[in-house]
């Protein structure tokens, strides 16, 4: 730089700021822009001004003063055809600078796996979700299905839906983004563990053993709620216990929600009320069962 600043004297550095500042604001103008009907109405400006310009090299009088009597009302013009994109760039500005509100965001989106966690453990259906903290996870992302999508609990309910081509495998969370399903993850080979223990449960502890993860699992057998950290294993976790503990582990506080009712039919509440001696005998729970 200096070099380059030494052969031309009329460079100086506050002109090289100002040139790299432009093309920062061009680049993330473009960057807006793309994938959205505003990029072939960019296209059409770029040609009405490349029509100004060939009019007055070629001294066409008319058409010249025909675009410079419209070039005032373009600005306008510009603001209400570009409103979306324009108020997009503004919120993700003030999103940016607002660290609260990200943090905010991201509370909220954790909030959502505790909330698909009480689902799937009201309907039993089998899941396996890792979050990702400071030790990257790009490996085992890259193994599985990437979806790079906001977090969701619409979007979990969607993947671990038992017909649903991903609900096998894991999905792992990148702070509020769901970076990949059907992951394979390494399984725990500590002999300590259950040798009844399912697969689900072992890949959500050999992923903690290996990386400083979190695993929240839910059984598809029993429906309880696991948290696998640091290789340990807790079991048989109320919703609201978890949410504790994410609030804890990831140092952030996640607000209570309000859980969904359970829908309970008519023959569940012949089930309950009827005694103990003549319920169905495979419902039971048997400890150190993975179910």
């Amino acid at each position: 730089m200096a070099n380059f600043l030494a052969r031309w004297p009329h460079v100086s550095m506050t002109n090289v700021i100002d040139i790299l500042l432009v093309a920062f604001v061009i680049y993330q103008f473009l960057m807006l822009v793309r994938g959205t009907r505003a990029a072939p109405m960019l296209v059409g400006v770029a040609a009405v001004a490349a029509g100004f310009y060939f009019a007055r090299i070629g001294q066409l009088t008319t058409l010249s003063w025909l675009i410079s009597t419209l070039i005032p009302y373009v600005v306008f013009a510009l603001i209400v055809v570009f409103q979306a994109e324009l108020r997009h760039a503004l919120a993700n500005l003030g999103s940016r600078l607002t660290f609260s509100r990200a943090a905010s965001s991201e509370s909220d989106a954790y909030d959502d796996i505790v909330l698909a966690a009480n689902l799937f453990s009201q309907n039993q259906t089998g899941a396996l979700i890792v979050i990702e903290r400071e030790i990257g996870l790009r490996t085992y992302i890259e193994s599985g299905v990437p979806l790079d999508a906001r977090l969701s609990y619409d979007l979990l309910a969607t993947v671990f839906r038992p017909s649903a081509p991903l609900h096998d495998g894991a999905v792992i969370v990148q702070k509020d983004r769901i970076a990949a399903a059907a992951c394979f993850l390494p399984l725990s080979m500590n002999p300590v563990l259950s040798t009844q223990m399912g697969t689900r449960h072992r890949a959500g502890i050999g992923i903690t053993e290996e990386t400083d993860a979190i695993a929240v699992i839910v059984s598809e057998e029993t429906g309880t709620i696991s948290l696998a950290v640091a290789g340990n294993f807790e079991r048989d976790l109320t919703v609201e216990q978890l949410r504790e503990r994410l609030s804890a582990l990831l140092r952030r506080y996640v607000p209570p929600t309000t859980l969904p009712t359970p829908i309970v039919t008519e023959e569940e509440n012949a089930e309950a009320e009827r005694p103990s001696s003549y319920r169905n005998p495979d419902q039971s729970y048997t400890p150190g069962v993975d179910r």
